[in-house]
């Protein structure tokens, strides 16, 4: 198991008290929580917890990013994966307020921004204290972490930052007005925070990402484009030194990647004590339990979309985070799908959205490269060790492009570092699309697509299996739960 250091140490202390209506802070009464310094640099924990909610299909953030775009798609293979239609409303972007990425969003976002507003509210007889003002500002910034996730995926929200004198029927507030709340309270942190810190904690490099993509996007949260504050953010990234590309394209996903110069803010997940990251489950034939000796066995799910894994060419070391092709368990011997009368050979082509019986076993069962980015260990449990990361060093040199380029000037050397490293030649003159094209390889499968395209301008674009839509579906609609309990989102 993975040794996760200071914050499993934290977690150990404080797992029992991480929900709203507990009673207990480990042994102490609720309403003499904090007592002392040491137990308020504790009370960010339960914040931190909800970040493992954002992944797989608890919180469902990571599939709304996806699923929506033009990278991933759940093809119903006869009856699996129809789910009463979840997967396929995301694909082609038919969802509406009773779909179940449209509410478990909704819920746990808003689950990380009311325990950030309960250890604020706790904390405040400390706030004279150094080590209380350094975790208020971390939990500020988590909690415009979560709200940064809202405006991105919800537009218009309440914006509440107090807990316990909290309006019980919040009413929204503007985007924008969200937005310019949220900078100013991360830069307003940003002088208590550590220069240097583990990458799943909020660092001074965390804030600073996390502004740059405030600043990237705000032409689509403000209608104010701010591309030289977005450039000036990811220089502070930059010339801090705190971190670097790895050697290798896939290093930054490997089982012990807790470590990684690279990864700047993480979810640290573990396979025994903090679970929630399967997407192997979900995307790995029936039969890779025995390429990989997992006990478990695997659902035959998600497979990258043909036309974007049609942007890898074959040089491109990147491309080695896909199944596809002969399949062989971990002796070197083929695999052979008894159901399909076939030796296992994953194709990329996917024939259909819906895979039904007019196809043959072979479409059905073996269609759809898999993603295997994230390093599967031999041995893998149903939950993957390794930590997702939400910020990486090398989509900020990808941002710092981006930003140049808008304003007139020329991205190709922060570019370039992203495709050298991937075995590829250099390019000149990169223009936006390009430069698209390149997030869409390099971020693959990390929660960035959607965003991309929306800021881009081409979310509405037809692509495989999904008509052109709408600027309304670059929101998602408020859950009907929500607003049959508060009238006022509405």
């Amino acid at each position: 198991m993975k040794k996760i250091a200071i914050f499993a140490t934290i977690f150990l202390f404080t797992f029992s008290c991480t929900k709203l209506d507990e009673e207990i802070y480990d042994g102490i009464p609720e309403d003499q929580f904090p007592e002392n310094e040491t137990q308020a640099a504790l009370a960010v924990v339960p914040t931190y917890k909800e970040l493992a909610d954002l992944i797989d299909d608890a919180g469902w953030w990571f599939w709304a990013q996806e699923v929506t775009s033009d990278e991933i798609v759940f093809p119903q293979r006869l009856a699996d994966w129809d789910d009463g239609g979840k997967w396929k409303v995301l694909h082609q972007h038919a969802w509406n307020n009773n779909t179940d990425a449209v509410n478990s969003m909704w819920s746990h976002m808003y689950d990380g921004v009311f325990e950030a507003n309960k250890a604020i509210d706790e904390l405040l007889p400390l706030a004279s204290e150094p080590s209380a003002q350094v975790t208020i500002a971390k939990l500020k910034v988590l909690r415009a972490f979560y709200y940064y996730l809202l405006i991105d995926n919800y537009g218009d929200v309440p914006y509440v930052t107090a807990f316990f004198e909290a309006p019980a029927q919040p009413e929204k507030a503007a985007r924008a007005d969200i937005f310019d709340a949220i900078v100013s309270e991360v830069e307003e942190s940003l002088p208590y925070l550590p220069s240097v810190a583990n990458n799943f904690a909020v660092s001074k490099g965390m804030a600073f990402t996390l502004l740059a993509k405030l600043y990237l996007n705000s032409e689509v949260y403000t209608g104010v484009a701010r591309w030289a504050e977005a450039e000036a953010y990811t220089d502070s990234v930059i010339l801090s030194s705190s971190y670097m590309l790895e050697a290798e394209p896939l290093a930054p996903f490997a089982t012990d990647n807790q470590n990684s110069r690279e990864n700047i803010f993480t979810i640290p997940f573990d396979e025994t004590d903090f679970k929630g990251f399967r997407l192997h489950m979900r995307t790995l034939h029936y039969l890779h339990n025995q390429t990989f000796n997992m006990a478990v066995g695997t659902w035959n799910g998600f497979a990258a979309v043909e036309d974007h894994f049609n942007t890898f060419s074959n040089d491109d070391l990147r491309k080695q985070g896909f199944l596809y092709g002969p399949q062989f368990d971990s002796n070197g011997q083929p695999l052979f799908d008894e159901t399909a009368a076939a030796p296992l050979d994953i194709n990329p082509e996917i024939p259909a959205l819906v895979i039904d019986a007019s196809y043959s076993f072979e479409q059905i069962r073996m269609s759809g490269a898999r993603v295997a980015k994230f390093e599967i260990k031999a041995g893998a449990t149903e939950n993957l060790d390794n930590d997702f990361p939400l910020f990486r060093y090398a989509d900020v040199l990808l941002m710092k492009a981006e930003a140049m380029i808008r304003q007139g000037g020329n991205g190709d050397e922060f570019v370039n570092e992203i495709r050298t490293r991937a075995g590829l030649s250099p390019w000149s003159g990169v223009t936006l699309d390009m430069l698209l094209e390149e997030r869409g390889r390099e971020l693959f499968c990390e929660g960035h697509r959607r965003q991309d395209l929306i800021r881009y301008g081409k979310f509405g674009n037809s692509w495989w299996e999904k008509p052109s839509s709408s600027s309304a579906e670059e929101i998602f609609p408020i859950p009907q739960w929500a607003i049959d309990a508060n009238p006022n989102l509405m």
